[in-house]
């Protein structure tokens, strides 16, 4: 079943590799390689697929995939595809997450140009090289404040948001879907600007009501055939 008006279910799958694969023959691994970069192809050719190389970055995570899809069963159907390769077979998934595309309740209170939160569709920026991906849980206290107050806190959580316009966020929402209530990845060439961004946030009267936001994991945006080259 499709969701509702056009919103999309949003998928971030971390996968790692298994350190035996490296001791596999060559061309054996040249070919698993191939055969998992033509999967990842096609399932891009129905269903938004951005991949992203988090070697390095963390020691429990080296891949990314970033996707939007119609259906669960698009989400499935893909999970379905990644399996069924010879690679998948040394791959782990330490972290899955889902959730679907809202419009945010705070945007009529507070609007500008361009704002994020209005469509119902994942819109990738072109070119962007660096990608922040964590899950967000609000404590339930949030909820029991009234919608003024809400609203009061996150328009300063906007105000300070515009003074970095080289960071775009992407938020999608979990409730009931996944273990998060909030999925907020955020798109950048600037990590340095992503940091202080976030140094920022800390600072103001929103962010007592945070409950978890771990793990944060940065990506490298790249193509699948180069994110696999990665691997070794």
């Amino acid at each position: 079943m499709s969701s509702a008006s056009g919103r999309q279910f949003v998928k971030y799958t971390f996968f790692k590799l298994d350190p035996q694969w490296r001791l596999l023959p060559s061309d054996t691994r040249a070919a698993q390689k191939e055969e998992f970069a033509a999967v990842v192809s096609e399932i891009s050719s129905g269903m938004m697929t951005r991949s992203y190389s988090t070697v390095g970055m963390r020691g429990d995570v080296d891949l990314l995939l970033w996707q939007a899809a119609q259906s669960l069963e698009q989400v499935q159907d893909s999970a379905a595809m990644v399996n069924s390769t010879a690679l998948a077979a040394h791959l782990d998934t330490p972290h899955s997450f889902l959730a679907l595309t809202r419009r945010s309740h705070y945007v009529d209170g507070h609007s500008h140009e361009g704002q994020e939160g209005r469509s119902v569709t994942v819109t990738p920026s072109e070119g962007a090289r660096y990608f922040f991906v964590y899950p967000f849980v609000k404590t339930r206290q949030w909820y029991l404040l009234s919608a003024e107050e809400r609203q009061g806190m996150m328009t300063e959580h906007f105000r300070i948001g515009h003074r970095y316009p080289s960071v775009k966020i992407n938020t999608s929402y979990s409730f009931g879907l996944d273990d998060q209530e909030f999925m907020v990845a955020f798109e950048s060439d600037s990590p340095a600007d992503f940091l202080d961004l976030v140094e920022e946030l800390r600072g103001i009267p929103g962010s007592l009501y945070t409950l978890r936001d771990t793990p944060i994991i940065t990506c490298i945006s790249m193509p699948i055939e180069e994110a696999l080259d990665k691997l070794g």
